[in-house]
């Protein structure tokens, strides 16, 4: 299974999530038309908008930079997707999608 499959299912199971495919085939998950998470056509990588201390300790895990998408998103890239990497991606898409919420 590839980070891609993983999220997918996950993703569209939470509240308000749309998801989108870019021209390289990758797909990006938004929440009140706001991206949250997106994975690599080859779902070999993926990337999450995490609140700037979770996406700083993200970075000090395994397998995890900063992303070129900006502030608060980390790039995960593990060389397989085992437990603890599909662990680690599942509850990184929960905290993005979390931050999302709307707020009164």
């Amino acid at each position: 299974m590839t980070l891609r499959e993983l999220l997918a299912d996950e993703a569209m199971a939470m509240s308000g999530v749309m998801a989108t495919i870019g021209p390289d085939r990758s797909i990006t998950w938004t929440r009140n038309d706001r991206p949250f998470a997106a994975a690599s056509a080859d779902g070999s990588t993926a990337e999450f908008a995490l609140e700037p201390a979770v996406a700083a300790a993200a970075t000090r895990t395994p397998d995890v930079t900063p992303s070129s998408r900006g502030p608060g998103w980390v790039t995960f890239s593990p060389p397989d997707v085992d437990d603890h990497a599909a662990d680690r991606a599942l509850a990184w898409l929960a905290s993005a999608h979390r931050r999302l919420e709307l707020r009164n």
